[in-house]
């Protein structure tokens, strides 16, 4: 048994266990890893957060074709300057007019999905569309993630948001 005078305070004690609490979790201005789940078709380095996609959309990089592949009632309502709706990526309608959006590009060309009607884990839409773009040959498709939805993760944000068809 520790003597009295050798034990730690409580609030000595309370502020070890925050301490070795707070270097688990992440750092002011880093990011949370995006974890990939076994139903996800893209790797890690298929992913890009909004700010990758802001960064890249202002940096004069070579454009990159930014595909909605969601409800369109969400896309008139708000969307990503640029950005076309192809269709609901879960639909086979949405599936053949998204390989008519790409035909003729460029198997390299970088094209950018994003969905946002709802939690990304869960979203009907984003899966189906990426990997039509993975069995059409795309070596550089890329998801948006959209953790909760689009009008939380980007228009709440202060992203650039356009209406309308």
């Amino acid at each position: 048994m520790i003597p009295l005078a050798l034990r730690p305070p409580r609030l000595l004690s309370g502020l070890v266990l925050l301490l070795s609490l707070w270097g688990t979790a992440p750092l002011r201005g880093e990011e949370t890893p995006i974890e990939i789940a076994p139903k996800d078709p893209w790797t890690t380095s298929d992913i890009l957060r909004p700010t990758d996609l802001l960064a890249w959309m202002k940096s004069g990089k070579p454009a990159v074709v930014i595909d909605q592949v969601g409800f369109p009632f969400l896309y008139k309502a708000g969307h990503i300057p640029g950005s076309v709706h192809v269709g609901t990526g879960k639909d086979p309608e949405g599936s053949e007019a998204l390989k008519k959006a790409v035909s003729g590009l460029p198997k390299d060309k970088t094209i950018v999905l994003y969905c946002g009607c709802c939690p990304w884990d869960v979203c009907p839409n984003i899966r189906p569309a990426f990997a039509t773009l993975k069995e059409l040959g795309f070596t550089q498709a890329k998801v948006l993630y959209l953790p909760e939805d689009f009008a939380k993760d980007w228009t709440r944000k202060g992203y650039p948001t356009e209406k309308g068809e």
